[in-house]
């Protein structure tokens, strides 16, 4: 049973559809394909960069401390970009002026382990499969989105379903005037 304004819920940046489109054009033209039977893959509508994870959490206080301390952050230029793996995950690199700094922001925990710090990242597919995962890591490790402004963060509630979760915009937090300069 489900309490009332309590949800699973994260804080993301999510690349607008040019960049959707771009990666998915990047993972269509290689043979193996996105059907990968091996790897369970990610649909497109839900990618996202995550900023910071709250576990099952009340929605409007976390709303309220989210916009307290996004106040006043730029808004990043980032860019999707080499592949790589972690633990059964594939994904594709962010890089941006200001990404880290956005994420130290919407951390719940300062004192997090240096095992667990921010990595940017966008993940692409799950799998037990490390050799496929591999071969998706080094297929993906030339490519470069192009650049957007994460003009907002969202808020985002995280409900489990059949074919993987179901990612739902809870709020959107304007965010400043773009970091000057390239993505790091």
């Amino acid at each position: 049973m489900s309490e009332p304004g309590v949800a699973r819920l994260f804080s993301a940046l999510v690349p607008p559809e040019e960049v959707v489109a771009s990666l998915r054009a990047e993972l269509a033209r290689h043979p193996e394909g996105p059907s990968s039977r091996r790897l369970r893959w990610a649909a497109p509508e839900n990618w996202h960069v995550t900023l910071g994870f709250y576990g099952r959490d009340d929605i409007a206080a976390r709303t309220g401390w989210l916009r307290r301390r996004l106040a006043g952050h730029a808004a990043p230029v980032l860019r999707l970009e080499a592949g790589g793996t972690f633990r059964g995950v594939l994904w594709i690199g962010v890089r941006g002026s200001g990404l880290g700094q956005l994420a130290e922001a919407a951390r719940s925990d300062e004192r997090v382990p240096a095992e667990h710090a921010f990595h940017g990242h966008l993940t692409l597919a799950r799998g037990h499969a490390p050799a496929a995962l591999a071969v998706w890591a080094r297929l993906l490790a030339e490519y470069r989105s192009p650049e957007w402004i994460a003009d907002e963060a969202v808020l985002m509630r995280s409900d489990p379903g059949e074919r993987g979760p179901a990612y739902t915009t809870v709020v959107r937090f304007p965010l400043g005037r773009p970091v000057a300069g390239e993505p790091s």
